[in-house]
């Protein structure tokens, strides 16, 4: 059975997206059956996959307010064993959708359900925010990976994140766990970077990766070619970066 990953934090730049794309395929790069489910409205894990998101027909909003099964709507990519449950913008309404439905906080878990036997990992990317859909998001998954930001203010708000993971922890899904912490957007010359990465490690004790994400351009280039960064620039540092997570998540030797 697949493990269901939330990739989750309310702040928005913290490398959530670009986290979901670049280690979900370097996972199915290792012969890895790999979904991600884009529940942000912005539908930018979607895009960065090479989907259009404005011609997909069906995306993530069906199964959560229409009840369509999720296989029905699943996308397969141009990149081998890595497929996607797309987002758009018509997800925006799906906050307001949700609280008039029975049982609101389960309908991804039961759209994941059917499904979950036919994936090695699934990754479900969030929206920057604690409403609603991340609250599905957290209920459906078995864990949770936090990515923090190498940058001022780097633990802002993600003690709010953790007390809503340990509030959902006892009313909605008493087995999800922190998957780990990845930190993100390092820059080795600054001695900020530095002391976030200690910082963090003192807030996460025995959570935090030992894979640190760099601050690197081609990271930033590769969403706007619709192209993971292993397939647009492999010998970049954040090719490299993302590899070696996937790796260490896997257990294979760095």
């Amino acid at each position: 059975m697949s493990r269901v990953i939330a990739i989750a934090n309310q702040k928005g730049g913290v490398g959530k997206t670009t986290t979901a794309v670049n280690l979900a395929a370097c996972l199915a790069s290792m012969k890895k059956k790999v979904l991600i489910v884009d529940v942000d409205p912005q539908g930018n894990t979607t895009s960065g996959l090479g989907i259009d998101k404005r011609r997909c027909e069906k995306t993530v909003y069906d199964c959560l307010i229409g009840g369509e099964p999720m296989d029905a709507v699943i996308v397969e990519t141009q990149y081998e064993n890595l497929y996607v449950c797309p987002s758009n913008i018509d997800l925006s309404g799906a906050e307001i959708d949700l609280i008039s439905v029975m049982g609101r906080e389960n309908q991804l878990k039961n759209s994941i359900k059917p499904i979950r036997e036919q994936f090695d990992y699934i990754f479900i990317d969030t929206p920057p925010s604690l409403g609603l859909i991340t609250i599905n998001t957290l209920t459906a998954a078995d864990s949770v990976l936090i990515p923090i930001q190498c940058e001022f203010y780097a633990l802002e708000g993600v003690s709010q994140l953790t007390n809503t993971i340990k509030r959902v922890k006892e009313a909605l899904n008493p087995n999800i766990a922190i998957e780990g912490v990845l930190l993100t957007m390092y820059d080795s010359r600054t001695n900020l970077s530095i002391q976030v990465v200690d910082e963090v490690k003192r807030f996460f004790p025995n959570k935090v990766y030992k894979t640190i994400i760099p601050r690197n351009v081609r990271l930033g280039e590769a969403p706007g070619f619709g192209q993971p960064v292993i397939y647009y620039d492999n010998g970049s540092k954040g090719a490299e970066g993302y590899m070696s997570l996937a790796k260490e998540m896997t257990g294979v030797d760095v």
